[in-house]
């Protein structure tokens, strides 16, 4: 356990050195910034759009920042020569590959928590109460992050950074859409292609778990049941995309 906290504290340092992730941090922060401003062109709307386009700018630079920070995980270590000595050290490929998965969170974590303080200080220039339900929507943006972050792990584990992003965002576009492909049958009803909709239904995350920034804008109530759920769904998903990492991870032939 101590291992894997030091490969965790060591990769968030890592992290957070890096430029690029400084600038997509202050580009999301500008872009929290500008709601000010179109809010106050929008008469009687100005505290939706803010708390919309606050949302929605959180869960945007953050997919880019969780994607960034994952699909480099092991190409960027081989590249810099960096895994192979970290492997001759009493440090197991498991202990390697979710220490870095926990620094990567927690990098990920620091970086939400700086725009969610960016969305409330525009919010308190607006003369807004804070609003608690604000929190509920940006932890469970959180969480889908999280998975996102995961599914780059899987990826970098066999393949090349830039494949592993281009697959990492083909996964995060698919996953908003997989409850429709659980329907698919109403469309087509014969040969393989149902079974193989239900199949990739099963298999792909659901991101529309996590998304309640609609009702949360529009002052709808979010139940803890579906909160509850959600977590639950994040953790179970994170653990297998973990378990797959670490058995290619084990399996790859670094020499």
């Amino acid at each position: 356990m101590r291992t894997t906290a030091y490969v965790a504290l060591n990769t968030y340092r890592e992290t957070v050195r890096d430029k690029v992730l400084y600038n997509l941090l202050l580009f999301a922060l500008l872009m929290i910034s500008s709601s000010y401003v179109l809010g106050k062109i929008s008469v009687y709307q100005e505290i939706k759009i803010i708390k919309d386009l606050g949302l929605a700018s959180i869960s945007i630079f953050g997919m880019v920042i969780a994607i960034f920070i994952g699909i480099g995980l092991v190409s960027k270590e081989i590249d810099k020569r960096t895994l192979y000595s970290v492997l001759t050290k009493p440090v197991s490929r498991t202990q390697f590959l979710v220490g870095k998965y926990l620094g990567l969170c927690l990098t990920l974590f620091v970086n939400v928590c700086v725009m969610t303080l960016g969305l409330y200080l525009v919010l308190l220039v607006m003369a807004e109460p804070l609003d608690p339900m604000l929190l509920v929507a940006i932890f469970l943006i959180y969480m889908k992050l999280t998975v996102l972050v995961a599914v780059a792990i899987l990826f970098s584990t066999f393949t090349t950074s830039i494949l592993a992003g281009l697959f990492t965002g083909f996964i995060y576009v698919a996953g908003y859409f997989s409850a429709d492909l659980k329907n698919f049958h109403t469309i087509v009803d014969s040969g393989i292609v149902p079974i193989l909709t239900k199949g990739l239904y099963y298999l792909l995350p659901n991101f529309r778990n996590f998304d309640v920034k609609s009702a949360v804008v529009a002052g709808l109530p979010i139940e803890a049941t579906q909160v509850g759920w959600a977590v639950l769904y994040a953790i179970l998903y994170i653990v297998l995309l973990l378990v797959a990492s670490t058995w290619i991870f084990q399996r790859r032939n670094l020499k």
